[in-house]
């Protein structure tokens, strides 16, 4: 708005108002003194702009897109924290004690399921409590203790929501309103949970009264049955349509997991000098891993293009002869609840 505001163009705008009989050229007294003010204006003018961009939700950013989107109720989701299973063997740990992998610190949360299934809560917020797997180092002496393994993902930690996702959500709760148990009161009940990356409402699937949600976690992969249950007993947790949950009197709600479409790959490749097939194998698994990611939960379509694409972009490979999904050349078409799982990756030399 304030582009034409420059230097040149306010001082130029200020001499003109000095009448022509007074010396104006730059040098002379009134240009001096005229000068360092009109620095001061386009800096001015400059913050004005600045201003103008922060007030505006969709070109806000950081505190000033937190305080816009508050203002109708939309706060910024907190990091949160990852839960994870640990199996111990020889011993069963006691809540609060902590273990360490690598530079992070977990302490035991629950411990209600047996020393199988010991459930960790890592001390550090964020998406890097997901991250490793392998034998923790007590912190806390636990006498009789052989081994603990870190394992699977209860419920992802995640980051604090980025700008991007906190105007997308403002967007979607402004655009949608959420009333009376409809559909988008549902899908935002179950999406403030945490752990809880997209969900897929469905009402009357089972009658009159009653509405499922198909979900996944924050990774966009099938979540933990701990998480389901958490959804399950945050919303109806005794599914008798009495409104002992969030749900309305008389709906009688389900929450269910997506189901893992998995799909495996065989490709013949061309390959650089110097490269086989075990150099590029683990790079070719993980940029299907990010398409498959990128498409999770949103499209129900697998494209070989796009499969080809991820794979024709890493170092080594010269080009690609074939590709199959599932052992057919063609597209491959899942339903609205399945998310694509990588299987196996087979890969020739031609």
């Amino acid at each position: 708005m304030y582009e034409h505001k420059t230097y040149e163009s306010i001082l130029q705008s200020m001499l003109n108002e000095v009448p022509s009989n007074i010396d104006k050229r730059q040098g002379s007294i009134i240009y001096d003194a005229l000068a360092p003010a009109a620095i001061e204006l386009t800096e001015a003018y400059l913050n004005l702009e600045n201003v103008l961009q922060l007030t505006f939700a969709d070109t806000a950013s950081g505190s000033y897109l937190t305080r816009r989107c508050a203002e109708f109720g939309v706060n910024r989701l907190a990091a949160t924290k990852a839960k994870r299973k640990v199996v111990f063997e020889g011993a069963t740990p006691a809540i609060g004690d902590r273990y360490s992998l690598n530079e992070l610190t977990y302490i035991v949360a629950d411990i209600s399921a047996g020393q199988d299934n010991v459930i960790v809560e890592c001390e550090i917020s964020g998406e890097i409590g997901n991250r490793d797997v392998g034998k923790l180092i007590p912190i806390t002496e636990l006498p009789d203790l052989v081994s603990a393994n870190l394992t699977d993902i209860v419920i992802p930690g995640e980051n604090e929501e980025s700008d991007d996702a906190l105007y997308q959500r403002y967007l979607r709760i402004i655009n949608e309103p959420t009333y009376g148990g409809n559909v988008n009161q549902y899908r935002d009940w179950v999406l403030k949970i945490d752990g809880v990356g997209d969900a897929k409402i469905f009402p009357l699937w089972n009658g009159a009264g009653t509405v499922k949600a198909v979900i996944v976690d924050t990774l966009m992969g099938v979540p933990s049955a701990e998480l389901i249950q958490k959804v399950q007993n945050e919303l109806d947790p005794d599914k008798n349509g009495k409104g002992y949950g969030l749900v309305p009197i008389g709906h009688v709600f389900t929450a269910e997991p997506v189901t893992a479409a998995q799909i495996n790959i065989e490709t013949t490749l061309e390959l650089a000098e110097g490269y086989s097939e075990a150099d590029v194998k683990p790079e070719v698994e993980n940029e299907i891993k990010k398409y498959f990611k990128s498409i999770s939960f949103s499209k129900t379509t697998v494209r070989v293009s796009y499969v080809n694409s991820a794979i024709l972009g890493i170092k080594g490979i010269n080009d690609i002869t074939s590709l199959l999904l599932n052992s057919n050349t063609s597209n491959l078409t899942i339903s609205e609840t399945e998310v694509p799982v990588l299987g196996t990756v087979t890969i020739n030399v031609s």
